[in-house]
């Protein structure tokens, strides 16, 4: 495995390689040698389809760093800087995932994420820093045009509770 660091602070592209044989392929997924200081104390999976957009979500309080790896399919995964005092606040940060390629990211607290599903099914694993709080969940809208996030889709799916997320601008005015 390689860690490859970004221009935003935390954020590491992790490299994963698969060895294969005629049964298939072992992945190394995660190594905690190379996340000393961080505990993956709470691990979830999901199940998307194509064009599937999720997102972009946060704590506000409790916030959550998130491992991120694909078992099964490619996601077009984001991660938008939401650190008051950053250099980055308020850029986002792209990249394909993909059971391929082998790729993992690690997004430290401060963040909000999403992705978008790139095959017919998309498998994510998501080791996170902290447990979910339902109350302290919020969202910021996945088209928010101060992002410019050039999605890969042209017809996205998504839930009834995204499509009521929030602006960016309502978001740094309400919590920051």
């Amino acid at each position: 495995m390689k860690i490859i660091n970004t221009k935003f602070q935390g954020l590491k592209v992790i490299k994963g390689v698969n060895h294969h044989d005629k049964r298939g392929y072992l992945r190394e997924v995660f190594r905690n040698e190379f996340f000393t200081n961080k505990k993956l104390t709470f691990w979830i999976m999901s199940k998307s389809k194509k064009n599937v957009i999720r997102g972009l979500h946060l704590q506000k309080k409790f916030q959550q760093g998130k491992y991120v790896s694909v078992l099964q399919g490619k996601i077009f995964d984001v991660a938008v800087d939401l650190r008051k005092k950053s250099k980055t606040f308020g850029k986002y940060f792209s990249i394909i995932l993909s059971e391929k390629n082998s790729k993992s990211i690690f997004i430290p607290p401060g963040f909000a994420h999403g992705f978008c599903g790139l095959d017919k099914n998309n498998q994510v694993l998501y080791g996170c820093t902290n447990y979910r709080s339902k109350k302290n969940e919020v969202g910021i809208l996945w088209n928010d045009s101060s992002f410019k996030i050039k999605w890969p889709v042209k017809k996205a799916s998504i839930s009834t509770k995204d499509k009521k997320n929030i602006t960016f601008k309502i978001y740094k005015d309400t919590f920051l």
